[in-house]
């Protein structure tokens, strides 16, 4: 059975916003006094939830709220959460780079963190000098650094650059080095942030291989990642966090479908708010999108090889000569499954007069049986973008059909589409 390597018990971070030092001295003195009494600190009772969309009416926020998990040897737990959901804060508590507010952390082992570019870097050393600064940090001895030192740097691919110092290197070869020297130095606990999305699609391919090398003997990772493929593929279980606050705990699989769902506005289908509009200007306003069945009604579920039918409603502030309709079908991992738009075809952009309007478009539907979510932009045809609102609509595809001869025959599935093929024994 697998000891368990770092416990987490009701963690907790509150900063005060507006404010850069420790704060006014009436509160200090309010703290030191309720201290004297043997009374919990006054401050620690105020304060809201980190949501960042809505303006509070306290200065005091929750970065981290009672945040409790067990993570075991070997396993490499996922944490994921919108931008701002904590999880950048929770990493650097962990790392001792900052300090919680309250709870207890118990671990086994060295921890060895990439969290930002040039994290545990000095910037006047040298690439080498920092590799033996980072494993002196970790404890470790001049000779056990040195007899890693030809792997670090090949795995890095820095060598020309060795003497240099690191402030003169690039983002992309700052993190290499960095996660060279973080995953071979031998640490109990790996600890690493998004900070890998910096490298080229070749170093992050090589960083998730390296990174299930060192799961498989025996070490203990902590993954933050927006990219869902990278999660589900390299961690063994996975967290997700909103609002500084823990939502869920399971399995990779069902951790991530309960993050596309959460992003996903369920409380009135289809209507866009505030949240989901990653980009906006005068010119439109997308009101609402739904996925309809023949009869007219909103649907969330559709059968095995069912056509995909969805209405846009926006709202046009001027007349639009050249407009372009995307429409991306997005998996529950966040890959882009399917991209569509008006002008595929032969067919010419659309002339969008001044008022309400309606798009209305029928897909063949050659999705696997799956969990899914909408994304839809408006653009001019040269490709300047008008505005585009994200995650607006999950729906699900089931393993039936509405005839027989399409019924989706396997428990299993590989890959997302299932586009009509013809074959031929010959």
């Amino acid at each position: 059975m697998s000891k368990t390597v770092l416990s987490v018990e009701q963690l907790s971070k509150q900063y005060r916003l507006g404010e850069v030092g420790t704060g006014t001295i009436s509160h200090d003195l309010n703290r030191w006094w309720s201290k004297v009494r043997g009374k919990e600190d006054p401050y620690l009772k105020v304060g809201e939830t980190n949501d960042r969309t809505n303006k509070g009416t306290s200065q005091y926020t929750w970065a981290l709220q009672d945040i409790c998990f067990d993570v075991k040897q070997g396993e490499v737990l996922g944490i994921i959460g919108k931008n701002g959901a904590g999880k950048s804060t929770l990493l650097k508590i962990l790392s001792k780079v900052t300090g919680p507010t309250k709870g207890t952390i118990k671990s086994r082992g060295r921890i060895a963190a990439l969290l930002e570019v040039g994290t545990g870097f000095h910037p006047e050393l040298t690439g080498k000098e920092n590799i033996f600064l980072n494993g002196t940090i970790l404890g470790m001895t001049k000779k056990e650094v040195k007899s890693k030192l030809d792997e670090i740097v090949d795995f890095a691919g820095v060598e020309r650059y060795l003497d240099t110092p690191v402030k003169r290197y690039s983002s992309g070869m700052m993190v290499r080095l960095g996660f060279s020297v973080a995953a071979h130095l031998e640490p109990e606990i790996l600890i690493v942030d998004e900070v890998l999305a910096v490298g080229d699609a070749e170093f992050q391919k090589k960083c998730i291989g390296k990174m299930g090398a060192v799961a498989k003997g025996g070490r203990t990772i902590l993954f933050v990642s927006h990219n869902m493929g990278s999660v589900k593929s390299l961690c063994t279980q996975a967290i997700l966090l909103e609002n500084g606050q823990k939502v869920f705990e399971g399995s990779v699989s069902d951790t991530i479908a309960k993050y596309v769902i959460n992003k996903v506005n369920t409380s009135e289908k289809g209507i866009i708010d505030s949240k989901m509009r990653k980009m906006q200007s005068d010119e439109t306003l997308i009101q609402r999108i739904a996925m309809l069945a023949e009869d007219g009604t909103i649907i969330e579920e559709l059968y095995y090889k069912q056509p995909i039918d969805i209405k846009v409603n926006f709202e046009a502030n001027q007349t639009i000569k050249d407009a372009l309709i995307d429409i991306m079908i997005i998996s529950q991992e966040g890959i882009i499954i399917s991209h569509y738009m008006n002008t595929m075809n032969g067919y010419d952009p659309f002339v969008v007069q001044k008022g309400d309007r309606e798009i209305m478009v029928r897909l063949n539907n050659d999705l696997a049986p799956g969990n899914y979510s909408i994304t839809v932009g408006i653009h001019y045809s040269n490709g300047l973008t008008i505005e585009v609102v994200e995650d607006v609509y999950s729906f699900t595809v089931l393993k039936a059909s509405l005839n027989e001869n399409g019924h989706y025959p396997y428990e299993w599935s590989h890959g997302y589409l299932h586009p009509k093929a013809e074959w031929k024994l010959i």
